[in-house]
């Protein structure tokens, strides 16, 4: 068992906790301020190829592998959560169903400016009444005379309305299976289709620089071979995604958690209460040392999920428990670090106020923590 990393492993998360030091970190509350996108931030991840890390050279690709993908957004989330999720969505959600289910022209025409970073894509699942049951979509797709014509709406879709955004792949109901459980297909629409409308980007609580909206399809009409994959797999192709997107989801959490952790330790060491800093009292220390120790925990799981999935093992459970545990772990490092600030963390000229309104939805994307303890429970 051996828990080193090789050297381009390091040098991955080297250069990635380097650019988040240098380059996202010190725009992050402005970021968080503004709401603006980072377009400059995602044009200098794209040039140093972190946009298409574990997608193959002959795309633009990287070639790097799936833990070395992790590894980077952990970085890229602890500069901050924003930009981590606008890197993640991008290529878990994105990219990676052109790369795993795309023929050679898709690939060609949709995946290789994705890599390189010359565009974002992103993954219409959720609609306004199919969350958690992703399985009740009601957007749907006919074909007509080579032609798909596509109605019904999607929720919550990041990426979906940057100046970079090429379009979105969407599922959407195209028939009736034998067991007579909806036909659910994966479809292509580019960002400039009549009748692919793309609303107001949401106010949130947090992920503020992050563009997510809402999406509809009025009569719609993309070519038959839009269709990502073979018709009627689609539920099969996004369930999937979703598990390695929570594995992604994962490294995101524990970078956030490595974020409050730092900025208490460092906080804790400063702040000076009865003559001497925080840091010398037991009620401070246990809470930095459980932070740090839960930390770890999630890391480690990340990594042997990561591990199973690229040992071309089940990783299902591992997924969802790395999901799970990375994503509380984070909520639990946020809501203490804010403790430990006082009344100063309860302040957004902290950045741990701004820690603590972006945890939230680590506990909700690619699947609720009500979701992941499902998969588990099915799974023991």
């Amino acid at each position: 068992m051996d828990f080193s990393l090789s050297a381009e492993q390091q040098m991955i998360r080297n250069l990635c906790r380097e650019f988040a030091e240098e380059e996202i970190k010190p725009r992050a509350e402005e970021m968080d301020r503004t709401g603006a996108f980072p377009y400059e931030i995602i044009k200098q991840m794209a040039d140093l190829g972190l946009l298409g890390l574990p997608f193959p050279e002959e795309y633009g690709g990287a070639g790097a592998d799936f833990l070395s993908y992790c590894l980077a957004l952990e970085e890229i989330g602890r500069g901050d959560a924003s930009v981590g999720i606008t890197m993640e969505a991008h290529t878990s959600l994105g990219a990676t169903p052109f790369y795993l289910y795309g023929t050679t022209e898709q690939k060609e025409r949709y995946l290789a400016p994705l890599a390189q970073g010359k565009q974002l894509w992103s993954f219409g699942l959720t609609e306004p009444g199919a969350g958690s049951d992703s399985g009740g979509t009601e957007t749907r797709a006919e074909l007509r005379d080579g032609v798909w014509h596509v109605n019904g709406a999607k929720n919550f879709i990041t990426n979906a309305g940057t100046d970079m955004t090429g379009g979105v792949t969407i599922t959407a109901v195209t028939g009736v299976r034998d067991d007579g459980r909806k036909e659910i297909t994966n479809i292509i629409i580019p960002k400039d289709t009549p009748g692919y409308i793309i609303g107001n980007p949401y106010h949130k609580m947090g992920w503020r620089a992050s563009d997510t909206r809402p999406l509809s399809f009025e009569d719609c009409q993309v070519p038959e071979e839009n269709v990502l994959g073979a018709q009627g797999t689609g539920f099969h192709q996004f369930m999937h995604i979703l598990t390695l997107g929570r594995i992604a989801i994962a490294a995101l959490s524990v970078g956030l958690a490595q974020a409050c952790y730092d900025e208490s330790l460092k906080y804790a060491r400063e702040r000076q209460q009865f003559n001497r800093p925080i840091a010398t009292f037991q009620a401070i220390q246990f809470k930095l040392a459980d932070m740090a120790m839960e930390i770890e925990l999630a890391r480690l799981m990340y990594y042997k999920a990561a591990w199973h999935h690229m040992q071309g093992e089940p990783f299902t459970k591992e997924a969802s428990m790395a999901k799970l545990y990375a994503s509380e772990t984070a909520k639990r490092a946020a809501d203490q670090a804010v403790q430990i600030h006082g009344g100063y963390g309860f302040m957004d000229e902290y950045p741990v106020s701004r820690y603590w309104r972006n945890v939230k939805a680590h506990e909700i994307g690619e699947g609720t923590s009500e979701v992941q303890r499902q998969i588990i429970a099915k799974h023991l």
